[in-house]
């Protein structure tokens, strides 16, 4: 009897010193992060100084870039967001944390806890690190230059006219019913992508093709977020695997298979292998640089989010800020109808030449990117010198787009949309360098001068034929969630024909 008391005793008293033990080391860690930890001396909340639990509260929240915002505003142009992670609203940082290597100092590499593996595990130009990003880079440059946009022309000009044709085709049918232009906008910048990575039309504006890539692919960007749980506390990792729904899981893969058996068909000896797509492009360079049959998959799926969703997403936001400034509407559609006197004369090289079309295009980045929050890379061994502060090791760095380019620091009257910004006078002190879309340094978008050409030539087509209402239910369109990509509502229109257009 005396045994198993003083056993009892002991076991009680082991359990209490093993919780005791865990009480101390949460404080001690609690303690190092705030006062001892190289970040201690930057500021933000106490709360997101001892865990990153707060930043992803906010990132499956959907708000992650109003509070990130919030402490910039509180705390300044650098804030500590996480035990490990910096947010700057800068534009030195961009040259610091994503710039090009120099004397004596490397650069950052992408936070691959944030980012997550591939599909297939292959590296791909997104998450790739060092010798593979430079082959891939040198691979894909070619397939995105202003030379390749020339030959490409035709192509793009092609799914943009069909554009315009499901349009009148929807007005002819019901002139005063109102059209949700954002998926008609992501049907178009997939069949253009998907054209230019497979060789072949996925016939989304057609009406023929599987439109649930579409969906699919946002889906995924939001449970991304909650996979990245399992990245940064491995222990939760079969946990958020169970919370996935086991149909998107199931439509990941079958559209994984489809980018497969596409990029299979295209790289067939059979097929012309001097077509000016991508792969065209790359099936033509040497020995040494090309891909392996995975990398090629896992790049044609970075290809089919990348290329489409944030274009999209950028012709959704602009559409919703010119209705929302008519003054400023009028002013891009006199531009493009007074410039062009019928639709065959509309094309790339003349765009690119338009004042005001460029500006309107440029201000809806800023004040509606596409991607709006910070994407972080992570410091070398040596540190970096970001803004003048040492950095150290293993620090997860970005800058924020949202909250940098509505900083009135960088630019003035920061959250109206005013176009003439890029162009007057009058916005002189605007820090437009600050201003970096598609990030910047040796792992910029690629797809830079594409999304441009995308950008103007939808724009440009779709205000030459069709005169634009907002319907009153899409005002505040611009109120939304972000899971690294907008979480975009409908957004419905009115349209009515020009008379007459050639």
């Amino acid at each position: 009897m005396l045994l198993q008391s003083l056993a009892n005793y002991a076991s009680q008293h082991y359990y209490a010193v093993i919780i005791i033990l865990i009480l101390l080391a949460i404080v001690v860690k609690c303690l190092y992060e705030i006062y001892f930890s190289p970040l201690a001396r930057f500021p933000g909340p106490k709360y997101a100084a001892v865990s990153r639990i707060p930043n992803l509260y906010h990132t499956f929240k959907g708000d992650l870039v109003e509070w990130v915002t919030e402490l910039h505003v509180i705390y300044g142009n650098t804030v500590r967001v996480a035990p490990n992670e910096l947010s700057y609203s800068t534009p030195e940082a961009w040259k610091d944390v994503y710039g090009h290597a120099s004397a004596g100092k490397k650069t950052t590499e992408k936070d691959t806890k944030f980012y997550g593996p591939s599909f297939n595990g292959a590296p791909d130009i997104i998450r790739a690190l060092g010798p593979d990003h430079t082959r891939f880079r040198r691979n894909f440059s070619h397939a995105f230059s202003e030379k390749a946009l020339r030959e490409q022309q035709p192509l793009i000009r092609h799914y943009v006219d069909l554009l315009v044709e499901k349009l009148q085709t929807l007005v002819q049918e019901d002139p005063q019913a109102p059209i949700e232009i954002v998926h008609l906008y992501n049907l178009t910048t997939f069949d253009i992508m998907g054209d230019l990575t497979f060789g072949e039309s996925l016939n989304l504006l057609a009406g023929s093709g599987d439109d649930s890539w579409v969906s699919t692919i946002y889906i995924s960007m939001k449970t991304n977020a909650l996979r990245r749980l399992g990245r940064y506390y491995p222990w939760t990792a079969f946990l958020t695997r169970k919370l996935i729904p086991q149909a998107l899981v199931e439509k990941t893969a079958a559209h994984y298979k489809a980018c497969k058996e596409r990029v299979n068909r295209r790289i067939d000896p059979s097929r012309n292998a001097h077509r000016p797509d991508i792969w065209g492009i790359v099936m033509n360079q040497k020995e040494g640089l090309r891909l392996s049959r995975e990398e090629m998959y896992a790049n044609s799926q970075v290809f089919m989010v990348a290329g489409t969703e944030t274009t999209a997403t950028a012709l959704s936001g602009l559409t919703y800020h010119l209705l929302m400034n008519p003054d400023k509407m009028a002013k891009i559609v006199h531009e493009i109808r007074s410039t062009f006197t019928k639709d065959s004369g509309i094309e790339l090289e003349a765009l690119g030449r338009m004042k005001y079309l460029n500006a309107c295009i440029e201000e809806g980045l800023r004040l509606y990117p596409p991607v709006p929050v910070g994407l972080p890379r992570v410091t070398p061994e040596a540190g970096l010198m970001v803004c003048g502060e040492h950095i150290p090791h293993k620090t997860a760095l970005s800058v924020n787009h949202w909250a940098t380019y509505h900083d009135p620091e960088n630019f003035k009257r920061p959250n109206e949309y005013i176009p003439e910004r890029w162009i007057s006078d009058e916005f002189a002190s605007d820090n437009k360098a600050t201003l970096q879309p598609f990030s910047f340094g040796p792992r910029n978008c690629l797809g830079k001068n594409l999304a441009y050409s995308e950008l103007r030539l939808i724009l440009a087509k779709v205000l030459y034929h069709f005169d634009f209402n907002l319907v009153p239910e899409s005002v505040g369109w611009d109120k939304q969630k972000t899971f690294f990509l907008w979480e975009k509502k409908k957004l419905m229109v009115t349209l009515k024909p020009r008379a007459g257009v050639a």
